[in-house]
């Protein structure tokens, strides 16, 4: 389903990726762990389309994204790929529902379509009761629901989620673990997910290792 061959990343005189392998198949989740500096984000926000390799290539369901730029990266990333972070990024001066919906709206999708998709999965993720909420309204625990709604708008082919867990309570932290696997089941919806959280690793259906730039 998306793959990165050789992939390669310095910045500077600093290697970060030292030719990395990687292929991830529909409907799994699979956790990357490793210390600190050893190139998991960077490796997660290549295979994004966040950010480019300096060599290398990564494909999506044939699709060459690494070749892709400008508008044409823009609009495929809408499309096709989802990101939670750690610190959910929603934009203060609007709902929670309004943060769900962007995304959809910014593909030129049916403002009636979109509203509608984003409350069925605010109900999905259990803060339906939330819609109108702004974000500092809202539970760290709720915030990443509402961040997770986002990342699912467009019906992508695969989210990337980076340390997701890592700004919640052990309580939240395990009720997101369980709706990522809940909605892998529902929706057969893909996770790459780099994680320090080795419950969340041992969750998951594989958990790759990266240390110095490779995974070992």
């Amino acid at each position: 389903m998306i793959s990165g061959n050789n992939i390669h990343k310095a910045y500077g005189a600093v290697q970060v990726l030292k030719g990395v392998n990687i292929d991830i198949s529909k409907g799994e989740v699979v956790s990357i762990v490793g210390p600190s500096g050893s190139g998991k984000s960077t490796l997660l926000h290549i295979l994004g389309t966040l950010d480019k390799p300096d060599t290398g290539a990564v494909v999506m369901n044939d699709t060459p994204i690494s070749a892709l730029s400008g508008r044409q990266l823009a609009a495929f990333r809408n499309k096709n790929i989802g990101f939670v972070f750690q610190f959910h990024h929603l934009l203060p001066e609007f709902s929670a529902l309004e943060n769900v919906c962007i995304p959809g709206w910014l593909a030129g999708r049916r403002k009636k379509e979109v509203t509608q998709q984003a409350q069925e999965l605010l109900g999905i993720l259990g803060v339906a009761h939330r819609l109108e909420n702004k974000p500092n309204e809202l539970s760290g625990g709720e915030q990443q629901r509402v961040a997770v709604a986002r990342a699912l708008i467009n019906q992508p082919e695969i989210i990337f989620a980076d340390e997701p867990t890592g700004n919640l309570d052990t309580t939240n932290a395990r009720d997101l673990h369980q709706l990522f696997f809940d909605l892998r089941q529902r929706l057969q919806q893909t996770f790459l997910i780099v994680t320090h959280n080795e419950e969340l690793a041992r969750l998951s259906d594989r958990t790759l290792h990266m240390k110095d730039g490779l995974i070992v």
